[in-house]
């Protein structure tokens, strides 16, 4: 599921010029939106994203709860803030284009609340892992379909994707904690592994159930991916978490 916290994006998909972009890429919203499959897919991307940050801001606030420290509590609490200024962004937008936030959103409501209670972390540390590399893994997929959409729509996704700044606070903090105590990194492996899999697993869910989403996730519209192309997809998506784990002292 969604953060829009992207540290040091080792395996991102290619950068492309905008010049380098073609077929629906090359468009803007206004051309690109006359194909009505085209614009149910964006709706859909732009809600699951919108509630994604919502949910974000609702984990980070709860997370901040955990904190060992006043320090800790601001920063995850700044951080909360940058998430739910994202989500409105994405809330304006779907208005901006004659859309209802709430119902563009309410489709995912369960796949993300179902991940959210599946991953509550238990402690601290669990919620910081969490949030860098469960939530990246969702972050990296939104990424790779960036690039295939209008120019106006990736300039928005890929803003509500910048990094918050938690990537860094996690990887100090959880470096640390396994200095001082090294059996906490076996534990925290695992629950990343965990993390690994529910996210993979809810993102394929809600994909199978939005008809226009999966339509142009494999090439019906907006240049989508063939099959070899998805095979590419994730393994720069499983390079990427694999890199994360190692920047966090965890084996993959």
């Amino acid at each position: 599921m969604t953060s829009s916290d992207k540290p040091d994006r080792a395996a991102d998909a290619p950068e492309t010029t905008d010049d380098a972009h073609t077929g629906v890429a090359a468009l803007d919203w206004a051309a690109a939106s006359a194909d009505p499959q085209y614009r149910a897919a964006v709706v859909d991307l732009l809600g699951a994203l919108a509630y994604g940050e919502l949910a974000a801001f609702e984990r980070l606030a709860e997370d901040a709860k955990l904190a060992p420290t006043l320090d800790d509590k601001a920063e995850l609490a700044k951080m909360a803030s940058a998430e739910f200024h994202h989500f409105e962004q994405l809330r304006d937008r779907l208005a901006e284009i004659g859309e209802d936030p709430t119902s563009a959103m309410e489709p995912f409501v369960a796949a993300y609340d179902g991940f959210h209670k599946q991953t509550a972390p238990s402690d601290w540390l669990e919620g910081l892992v969490k949030a860098y590399v469960g939530d990246s893994i969702a972050s990296d997929f939104y990424r790779e379909v960036a690039a295939r959409l209008d120019s106006d729509t990736r300039a928005l996704v890929l803003a509500v994707l910048d990094d918050t700044g938690h990537g860094g606070f996690a990887v100090e903090k959880v470096r640390a904690a396994i200095e001082a105590d090294p059996r906490v990194g076996g534990r925290l492996a695992l629950w990343a592994r965990r993390l690994m899999g529910e996210a993979l697993s809810q993102s394929q869910r809600v994909v199978a159930d939005r008809d226009a989403l999966s339509t142009m996730l494999v090439g019906g519209v907006a240049d989508g991916f063939d099959l070899a192309e998805v095979g590419k997809m994730f393994s720069r998506i499983t390079e990427a978490h694999t890199k994360r784990m190692a920047a966090l002292g965890l084996a993959a």
